[in-house]
């Protein structure tokens, strides 16, 4: 049964072995949640460094699920949507911070769009650089376009699919989906979709997330004023290490398997794969005479070719990634 509170929006914060970072989050939480705006949840997907010892020494107005299990992230972030029952639901990651005034400007911007099923922050990195957090769905056509160039080339392919040029993270704008690291969902729409898909243990839950709103005629906004600082990559760095990058990859073919079939996510693996291994042999030449631009492009083609063949194991595809 829900348990009813008088917050507008509940922010389920997922940790992992993230301790300090995590105690930077919910201090960064902690006047939206005396001010009454949100009522904040931390599931500890059994840590091993004390994050959940944390929350209940630290920070006693925080709700905490201390799982016995890594759960992943969208299992962890439904846990909590099952229990509350607030207009708007906010997945975080404990390496987020908001910057203040931003979830207040999340939800009235969710009030002047009441066709928006998600708002999305401007999410910033470490160095003070907008991380790009915003992408088009994966499909052959953006493939196509991208590995040759057009969107490079043309600034109305750019935009259509929001990407390099064609998006100007400086305006407020519908966009396809947004990375999950932090999100605002009206739980109307959530409960329509059903929220996170348990499917997707790591990686991809927020493209998923993405794709069932849009199908279902919700739309997603980006809003820059509202700021929130993302130590990206804090908690897979720490289990994964650059082996994350392949996981990535391997997660969204995953996705692309379920949702468009193992072989529209094998056709595009092909086409990527080929694309950008023909761009390492245009550079072989140049690499060879000693151009160091070209040396490194052409290692960085080599490096996604090899990622993106992870979607060519079409049982792989179809199984967790744990």
């Amino acid at each position: 049964m829900r348990a009813v509170a008088g917050a507008t929006v509940t922010v389920a914060v997922v940790s992992w072995n993230t301790r300090d970072l995590l105690e930077r989050c919910l201090e960064s939480l902690r006047a939206d949640a005396h001010a009454g705006l949100a009522e904040v949840w931390v599931v500890d997907n059994a840590s091993g460094d004390g994050s959940a010892e944390l929350v209940g020494e630290r920070f006693p107005w925080v709700r905490l699920i201390a799982s016995e299990e890594n759960l992943g992230f969208g299992a962890a972030v439904n846990l909590v949507a099952e229990r509350t029952a607030t207009e708007w639901l906010a997945p975080a990651n404990a390496d987020v911070r908001l910057v203040p005034g931003a979830l207040r400007a999340m939800v009235e911007e969710g009030a002047r769009h009441p066709e928006a099923g998600a708002i999305a922050p401007r999410l910033v990195l470490p160095d003070g650089a907008t991380q790009t957090s915003v992408h088009p769905f994966p499909s052959l056509p953006f493939t196509l376009a991208y590995l040759a160039g057009l969107t490079r080339l043309s600034l109305a392919a750019a935009r259509h699919w929001r990407v390099g040029r064609g998006f100007d993270p400086e305006l407020a704008q519908e966009v396809p989906w947004a990375v999950g690291a932090f999100l605002l969902v009206r739980r109307a729409a959530w409960d329509q979709v059903g929220g996170f898909d348990p499917e997707q243990w790591m990686y991809a839950e927020d493209l998923d997330l993405g794709w069932r709103l849009a199908r279902a005629g919700w739309r997603t906004r980006y809003l820059p004023a509202a700021r929130v600082t993302h130590d990206e990559s804090a908690a897979t760095t720490r289990a994964w290490g650059a082996e994350r990058y392949d996981r990535w990859h391997l997660s969204t073919y995953r996705w692309l398997a379920r949702r468009r079939g193992g072989s529209y996510a094998r056709l595009i693996a092909t086409v990527n794969v080929g694309g950008f291994l023909g761009r390492a042999a245009a550079l072989w030449p140049l690499a060879v005479l000693g151009h160091r631009g070209a040396a490194d492009a052409r290692r960085a083609a080599l490096d996604a070719a090899r990622a993106h063949s992870t979607g060519l194991r079409s049982r792989r595809a179809h199984t967790a990634v744990r």
